[in-house]
């Protein structure tokens, strides 16, 4: 395996890095205008809808880029909830409508926890055919911008099913995110919904490839507050001397740095193997349980190394451990992961 960057993945960060220059400091809504005008939102779609063609690891890129800097916006969800599954499971040229809007700046999203299953890849919503229809019920959680997609992707128990949040049926109810960006409880009642809005593929492709995006997006937020702590500890004075230069300072920010290349590597051997069609499980799991559990405890440590700053909401280290706090609930907590990686263990 060789996780470096090649030249394509290269020119991606650049341009999203471009972007960002010039582009970081919009509100959110007019940051989503301005990466759909870069073009950045077609890095994956299918050329015969003009996109690039590119696949998990161009995608993975750009999302590790946005976490470095901890944009906060519909792009985890649109390309790695919505668009890489969609492409995935999509089954040709069926869906290339949907595709095409993302070009436009169209929010994609997806369903991918039920009350008491974060994550699931057994769902109890039920998908009831019902002539050229099927009726969708259930309830699902913590859904990102599900008020503003186009569609949700709905795992049920007959499948992935793509759902219009103004479809009759449906109920949104906000609930609360420590990045307080738009998250909702979703309740599907009767939801009639065309047949051909059904995608019939494995559920778990879904999960496989949103974990994966997380992860991707999960490094770059670690990175991005690595070095925001770094800069900070080498500039702040204590006794006349840069505090990184205190010997427990250093351990923790090596501690940090630690648990950021493990998490990098994780989830670019994760991105890698899908990439290339392999088994990404175990590595996924790796993921999973590393964000869940030794990430937040990383940023933390990230707070604490920045003194009486670190807990100023204003103050960029918010941003990040905010967004490893909403990331980590949703894949289902520290012993949810644990528990998932132990089984593997012990099934090996």
């Amino acid at each position: 395996m060789d996780f470096t960057r090649d030249e394509t993945q290269v020119a991606v960060a650049q341009a999203a890095n471009e972007w960002l220059d010039h582009a970081s400091d919009l509100a959110e809504e007019e940051l989503w205008k301005s990466i759909a005008a870069s073009g950045l939102l077609s890095l994956a779609l299918p050329e015969r809808v003009g996109g690039d063609g590119l696949g998990v690891a161009a995608v993975a890129t750009l999302l590790t880029e946005l976490g470095r800097r901890a944009v906060q916006s519909p792009a985890l969800a649109t390309l790695g909830y919505g668009v890489l599954p969609l492409i995935a499971l999509g089954g040709g040229d069926r869906h290339d409508g949907i595709l095409a809007a993302v070009a436009g700046g169209a929010v994609l999203t997806a369903a991918l926890g039920e009350p008491g299953s974060p994550f699931t890849t057994a769902p109890v919503t039920t998908a009831v055919l019902d002539g050229d229809s099927v009726l969708v019920s259930g309830s699902k959680v913590a859904v990102p911008y599900a008020d503003r997609a186009l569609r949700i992707l709905t795992p049920t128990d007959a499948g992935i099913v793509l759902i219009s949040p103004d479809a009759e049926g449906v109920s949104l109810v906000r609930t609360p995110s420590s990045t307080d960006a738009p998250e909702f409880a979703v309740r599907l009642d009767r939801v009639r919904v065309d047949r051909t809005a059904v995608l019939t593929g494995d559920v778990r492709v879904l999960s496989r490839l949103a974990l994966a995006s997380i992860g991707a997006f999960s490094d770059g937020l670690l990175t991005g507050a690595t070095e925001l702590t770094s800069t900070h500890i080498g500039t702040r004075h204590q006794f006349g001397k840069p505090l990184a230069t205190f010997q427990a300072v250093a351990q923790e920010i090596a501690d940090i740095y630690v648990t950021s290349r493990t998490l990098h590597v994780a989830a670019a051997s994760a991105v890698w193997r899908l990439e290339h069609g392999l088994d990404a499980d175990d590595d996924l799991d790796v993921v999973g349980y590393w964000l869940a559990t030794e990430v937040p405890a990383a940023m933390q440590v990230a707070h604490h190394l920045h003194g009486g700053l670190g807990v100023d909401a204003s103050y960029p280290m918010h941003r990040y451990s905010a967004a490893i706090k909403d990331l980590a609930r949703i894949i289902g907590g520290s012993s949810y992961r644990l528990e998932l990686l132990g089984a593997r263990c012990t099934s090996i």
